[in-house]
């Protein structure tokens, strides 16, 4: 047991609360935390919360059920971000994957005993399965330009942002594809243990990741790869195995996310699905913590920063203001993220507002 001297007790004090400002999490946790003070008081009945049909209701529920979509990608792009790169085309895998699965379930009506009832085209574990294989195919197709190729990551992942849109558009000719098959809903709109499953299926996720992140060595040899790709190979490391798994994932994660979207709406819009998404989960990832120089990543502060980003968007529809700030508000805070995290600017931020020097009194303290 250790024993904090009286005259010690401030500096301890000091320490510690050193420690929990500097924490990667402090940040995002303080402005989610800023944003829930700011709707309690503007939206009535914010907080309320209420049981119907066996399961929660209110704006809360709401908030994490239209983030859970965000979070799925933002835990794939964290991955991606890690190994100093950027996957633009998450938006795309989105809704080439709903529109897959949407297609081939659809969902026929016949007649039984009289009432009507909706089948699918096919069993709908096949049509997920199908619909996951696209995302994996996207994310190989990444990885393969990004790792093996060796193009930059923005330019490998444009080409599928177009191209996958510009796909799921074909196959549904533009149309809105509609699907009747009820078993489908369940992935979007569905409830387990009086929460969303959507919810449900986010933590699976996210423990699963945390856990090959955390008790193997992917984690680290993630963040080798992000701080020094050249050293990692000099090491041994397979770096281009390790980019290619990271932008399977992340299209894995996308197109997850994609059937969540898809079955929330009980259709396939691939003009609209996804949309800008890829912007969402970047900054999500950025607002919990993690580099965009690659290396240093945090998986909790990117499921925050999605939290974040849908609050922000429930509280702008709430109280009425027009759509488009939506978009302004979250380029203004892509930009203080990226300053925030510009060496040049904390330089130049050193220089104009340089730190007061500590006074004789706490020099002496210290010293003691």
């Amino acid at each position: 047991m250790t024993i904090v001297h009286p005259t010690h007790l401030p500096k301890a004090i000091f320490m510690s609360s050193s420690k929990l400002l500097h924490h990667p999490l402090t940040r995002p946790l303080a402005a989610l935390a800023i944003l829930l003070l700011i709707a309690v008081c503007m939206i009535p009945g914010f907080l309320h919360l209420e049981i119907k049909d066996g399961h929660l209701y209110g704006s809360l529920i709401d908030i994490v059920n239209r983030a859970a979509p965000l979070m799925l990608t933002a835990i794939g792009m964290t991955l991606v971000i890690a190994t100093r790169g950027i996957d633009i085309s998450v938006g795309a895998v989105v809704a080439l994957s709903g529109t897959v699965a949407a297609m081939l379930i659809g969902g026929t009506m016949v007649m039984n005993n009289g009432v009507p009832e909706y089948v699918s085209r096919i069993p709908m574990g096949w049509a997920l399965c199908a619909a996951m294989g696209v995302a994996l195919l996207c994310g190989a197709w990444n990885g393969v330009l990004v790792a093996l190729l060796g193009l930059q990551p923005i330019v490998a992942t444009l080409i599928l942002m177009v191209a996958g849109r510009g796909l799921a558009q074909l196959l549904t000719d533009g149309q809105i594809v509609t699907v009747y098959y009820q078993p489908f809903f369940f992935l979007g709109s569905g409830y387990l243990f009086g929460l969303p499953f959507s919810l449900t299926i986010v933590l699976l996720v996210f423990f699963l990741t945390s856990f090959l992140l955390r008790k193997t060595a992917l984690g680290l040899f993630i963040q080798t790869v992000g701080i020094n790709p050249v050293a990692a190979r000099l090491l041994g490391i397979k770096t281009a195995a390790l980019i290619f798994f990271s932008y399977v994932f992340c299209s894995a994660c996308a197109g997850l996310a994609g059937l969540m979207i898809s079955a929330n709406i009980k259709s396939a819009d691939a003009n609209n699905a996804g949309l800008l998404l890829e912007l969402d989960a970047i900054l999500a990832v950025t607002l919990g913590g993690t580099s965009l120089a690659g290396g240093k990543f945090n998986l909790v502060g990117s499921v925050i920063g999605a939290l974040i980003i849908q609050t922000l968007t429930y509280m702008i529809y709430s109280l009425g203001v027009p759509p488009e700030v939506n978009m302004v508000v979250k380029s203004l805070v892509v930009f203080l993220v990226c300053l925030s995290q510009s060496a040049e600017f904390k330089q130049l931020w050193r220089r104009l507002f340089p730190r007061r020097a500590s006074s004789p009194s706490t020099s002496a303290a210290s010293a003691s």
